[in-house]
C-alpha cells in the first residue's frame, strides 16, 4: 500500500496523469517494451530488458519506418568478474549490485546503505520526447529521465530529476545527467583542452580501454577543458565518417568520463562533478541535473559541429528572432572596447574621443571597459562597490551615454559583480558574504575573492546592484566578467553536511538572476567573459548572446582557437577582436588587414587603442567593416567548412562559410610562412549550388590572373581557385566572396 501511495503521489508532484495520451516525437511499443525516438536523420531506441532495467538499443542514422527492435535483453556476464549488471549498456545506472564501471546516480542511504538498482517503473510521453520514471527496487528513490528530441538535427536533451519519498534524508555524491553508449569498435575521441591564453585545443586521440575523465573542478566550467565531446568511427575526418557528439549545460564544476569498457563497448557519462560533491535530499526533496546533449552525424567532424551551431541558433541563445527552426538571433553588433586604450585610466572625456573615433569605422557599439565604478583606479580594489565613481564621471554614465548614441552607436558596460575586493566598502561591511571556510585562509587571486551567490542575500544584492545600473542608464549591453575561479569553497549559513550544495546552488542563482535581467530589461544583451573561454558551454548560453573566446587576440594564435572553438560552438556567438600590433603576449607584428580578417571569421570587435591609428589604418578598418557587415550573417550563422586546418605547423589555412540557401559563400585563405616559394595550394569550396552560377569578388587580395569573375558551383568546388604569385610571405591574408547570380 505504501509503495501504490507513493507512486501516485509521484504522479500528482509532478502532474501526470497515469493513461496521459499526447503526440510525441517519441513511440513507445507495448508489447516490446521498446521506446524509439526519431529527429532528422538521427534514431535513438532503447527499452525495457527482461530484468527490468531501461537499456540503450541504438543511436546512430535514421532507420527504417518499419523496423523495430525486439525487447531488450541484459548482456551476459563475462566470468566471475564482470557481471550482467556491469556489461549491460543501461540508459541511467545506479550504482549497487556489483557495477563496476561509472555510475550514473550513486547515493546513500540514513541507515548507511550505499546500494542502488534503478528499474523501470512508468513512462510519460511530451510533446517532443518522453519522461520515464525508474525507481529503486526496495527504497523510495525515484529518477525521471527527461528525453527531448529536435525534430530538425535529431539532437537529443537529456536530464534527470532525482527525487527522496524515503522517509530520512538521502545524501546524492555523483549525480550524472545522462549516459551514452556506443557498441564495441574502433574510435577517435575529440575535446578541446587549453588553460588561459591558449584555448580550445582540439585534442584527438585512439579511444582504449580504461577511463579518459575530462573536467573542472574550480566552480566554473574552466580553461583546461570545455564540456564537449564527440567520437568519430574510425580516424578523424571532417567532412565524412561517423559521428557521435554531446555537450553539457553546466557552468559550475563538472565532469565527463569516457570509458571503453572490459567488452571494449563505450560509455560516456556526464553531469556534476562528484570530487567534493554531497547534495542532501531530505524527503520529498528533488534535485534536477543539468542538461546534456547528444547528437549524431554520418559526415564527420564538419557535419556534426554544422548540426550543433544550428541547434544552438535555434534553441540555446536568447533574443531569437522568429519560431521554431527559423528563430535566430541578430548577428552581433560589430563593437569597440575601451579596454586596450585607456585600461582602468576611463574619464568622461577620453571615452567620448574613442567613442568619435569609433563611429567614424562604423561599429555599432561602444563598450566602456572596467575602470568606471568604485575607488578602482587598479585591480586591488572596487570590486563589489557598483556605484559610477564621481570623479571620472562628475555627472554620472548620462552624458557618455547620450554622446554614444548621438554618433549612432549603442552603449555598454564592463562588470565582475560575482566578485570582489577585500579592499572595497562591500567586503568591508560583509566579509561573510565571501566562500570561505571559516578560520582558514582566504586565497586571493587578481586581488580578488568570490562571493558566495548561493546565499540568499548575496544573489539579492548581486542582483539588485545590477538592476538599478540597468534601470538608471540607457544600457544595451553588459560585459559580464569573471577572473578567477573557486577556493575554498565553504557555506557556513548551512549545515555542516550540507554546504556543499554550495556547487549547484551557485550556479543556479547566477542563472535565476540572468534570467530576471533579461525579464525585466529584455532588450539588455550579455557577453560571458571569464579571462577569456573559462565560462563558455550551452548553460550560461541560455542566457548570454556573446562569449568571450580567449584573453589572447593575436590574430595567428586566434586562427587555432577559432578552429577549435567551432568544433562545439556557433561563430555567432564568437567574439574576435582586432586588437594592437605587437601584440602584447607574443610580440609579433600583423598587418592591419591580417588582424581585421582573423577577426572576421566570428562576431568582429575593435579592442586596438584607435587613437594612435593613422589616416590609412583607419580607412582600411572602415572599408573591412563595411564588407563584413554586407556578409556577417553568411559568415556566424552558416554552414562552416574547415578547408585547411591551422594545425601542427600547417604553413596554410582557409575557411569557407555558405549560407543556408546557398546563396551567398564567404572564404578565408591566409598563409602562415611561404617556405621555398611555394604558393598556396589551389582551393576547392564545399557546400555550393552545383548548378547555380556565382560571382566571386574580392574582400581582400587577389586571385590568379584567369580566374573567372562568374563560374558554376560545379567549377568552384571542382576546379576551385588558385591565388595570384603575390599571394606569399609571413602572415598574409585574403577572403572573398561568392553570390549567386
Amino acid at each position: 500500500m505504501r509503495k501504490i501511495f507513493a507512486v501516485f503521489a509521484l504522479f500528482i508532484a509532478l502532474g501526470w496523469q497515469l493513461n496521459a495520451q499526447t503526440t510525441s516525437l517519441c513511440h513507445f511499443d507495448a508489447k516490446t517494451k521498446v521506446f524509439r525516438m526519431d529527429g532528422g536523420n538521427v534514431s535513438y531506441v532503447f527499452g525495457v530488458n527482461t530484468r527490468g532495467e531501461l537499456q540503450q538499443l541504438y543511436w546512430g542514422g535514421k532507420l527504417g519506418a518499419t523496423d523495430d527492435f525486439p525487447q531488450a535483453t541484459p548482456m551476459p556476464g563475462w566470468a566471475s568478474f564482470d557481471s550482467s549488471y556491469t556489461n549491460t549498456p543501461e540508459e541511467y545506472v545506479g550504482w549497487g549490485a556489483g557495477l563496476y564501471v561509472e555510475p550514473a546516480l550513486k547515493v546513500t542511504f540514513a541507515d548507511g546503505t550505499r546500494d542502488l538498482v534503478l528499474h523501470y517503473d512508468s513512462y510519460k510521453l511530451t510533446p517532443h520526447g518522453v519522461d520515464v520514471v525508474l525507481k529503486d527496487i526496495k527504497r523510495y528513490v525515484f529518477v525521471i529521465l527527461h528525453y527531448e528530441m529536435d525534430p530538425a538535427s535529431g539532437i537529443l536533451a537529456r536530464s534527470a530529476n532525482i527525487v527522496n519519498r524515503e522517509p530520512q534524508p538521502i545524501t546524492v555524491e555523483q549525480a550524472a545527467a545522462a549516459a551514452w553508449s556506443l557498441p564495441a569498435g574502433h574510435y577517435t575521441l575529440n575535446y578541446l583542452t587549453g588553460r588561459w591564453a591558449g584555448e580550445w585545443t582540439l585534442t584527438q586521440e585512439t579511444l582504449k580501454p580504461g577511463e579518459r575523465v575530462i573536467e573542472s573542478r574550480r566552480g566554473s566550467t574552466g580553461h583546461q577543458a570545455n564540456p564537449w565531446f564527440a567520437i568519430q568511427a574510425g580516424g578523424p575526418n571532417d567532412e565524412h565518417g561517423d559521428v557521435w557528439f554531446g555537450a553539457l549545460a553546466w557552468s559550475g564544476s563538472w565532469r565527463i568520463t569516457v570509458e571503453q569498457d572490459q567488452l571494449d563497448a563505450i560509455r560516456v557519462t556526464g553531469g556534476f562533478n562528484p570530487f567534493d560533491f554531497g547534495y542532501v535530499l531530505h524527503p520529498g526533496q528533488q534535485l534536477d541535473t543539468p542538461i546534456f546533449y547528444g547528437g549524431f552525424s554520418a559526415h564527420g567532424m564538419g557535419g556534426a559541429s554544422r548540426l550543433l551551431h544550428h541547434f544552438e541558433i535555434a534553441h540555446i541563445l536568447p533574443h531569437r528572432v522568429g519560431d521554431g527552426d527559423n528563430a535566430a538571433p541578430k548577428p552581433r553588433p560589430v563593437i569597440y572596447n575601451s579596454w586596450e586604450a585607456t585600461g582602468m585610466n576611463v574619464s568622461e572625456a577620453n571615452q567620448m574621443a574613442l567613442a568619435e573615433k569609433a563611429a567614424a569605422l562604423g561599429v555599432d557599439r561602444f563598450v566602456m571597459d572596467d575602470g568606471w565604478f568604485g575607488q578602482r583606479k587598479t585591480d586591488h580594489a572596487g570590486l563589489g562597490d557598483w556605484y559610477v565613481n564621481p570623479q571620472k564621471f562628475p555627472h554620472g554614465l548620462k552624458p557618455l551615454i547620450d554622446k554614444v548614441h548621438s554618433l549612432g552607436m549603442d552603449f555598454g558596460l564592463w562588470v565582475e559583480p560575482e566578485m570582489v575586493n577585500p579592499d572595497s566598502d562591500l567586503y568591508r561591511k560583509h566579509p561573510d558574504w565571501v566562500l570561505n571556510f571559516p578560520g582558514r585562509p582566504r586565497s586571493e587571486e587578481r586581488n580578488q575573492l568570490v562571493l558566495n551567490l548561493a546565499r540568499p542575500d548575496v544573489r539579492a544584492y548581486v542582483f539588485g546592484v545590477l538592476d538599478k545600473l540597468l534601470t538608471d542608464n540607457d544600457i544595451a549591453f553588459l560585459k559580464w566578467d569573471y577572473n578567477r575561479n573557486w577556493s575554498e569553497p565553504g557555506w557556513d549559513q548551512l549545515p555542516a553536511t550540507e554546504q556543499k550544495k554550495v556547487y549547484v546552488a551557485f550556479v543556479q542563482n547566477l542563472y535565476g538572476i540572468l534570467a530576471e535581467l533579461e525579464k525585466k530589461h529584455p532588450k539588455v544583451e550579455i557577453e560571458s567573459c571569464s579571462g577569456g573561454g573559462g565560462r563558455v558551454d550551452l548553460g550560461i548560453l541560455k542566457y548570454a548572446d556573446e562569449v568571450w573566446p580567449s584573453d589572447n587576440t593575436d590574430p595567428f594564435d586566434r586562427l587555432t582557437q577559432q578552429y577549435g572553438f567551432t568544433y562545439a560552438y556557433t561563430p555567432q556567438v564568437m567574439m574576435a577582436w582586432v586588437t594592437d600590433s605587437p601584440h602584447w603576449l607574443n610580440k609579433r607584428s600583423t598587418s592591419l588587414d591580417y588582424r581585421i580578417l582573423s577577426s572576421m571569421e566570428g562576431s568582429l570587435g575593435i579592442g586596438a587603442d584607435i587613437t594612435k591609428w593613422n589616416d590609412e589604418e583607419m580607412a582600411t578598418a572602415k572599408r573591412l567593416i563595411a564588407d563584413y557587415h554586407q556578409v556577417q550573417k553568411t559568415i556566424v550563422q552558416g554552414e562552416l567548412y574547415r578547408l585547411i586546418s591551422p594545425r601542427n605547423g600547417s604553413e596554410f589555412s582557409a575557411n569557407e562559410m555558405v549560407n543556408h540557401d546557398k546563396s551567398q559563400a564567404v572564404f578565408f585563405l591566409y598563409i602562415h610562412s611561404t617556405q621555398e616559394g611555394r604558393g598556396f595550394p589551389r582551393l576547392k569550396l564545399l557546400g555550393l549550388d552545383p548548378k547555380a552560377e556565382y560571382a566571386l569578388t574580392s574582400i581582400q587580395g587577389e586571385a590568379a590572373p584567369g580566374t573567372p569573375t562568374t563560374a558554376s558551383g560545379a567549377w568552384w568546388m571542382n576546379h576551385g581557385i588558385d591565388m595570384g604569385a603575390d599571394f606569399r610571405g609571413d602572415f598574409q591574408a585574403a577572403a572573398f566572396r561568392l553570390d549567386k547570380k
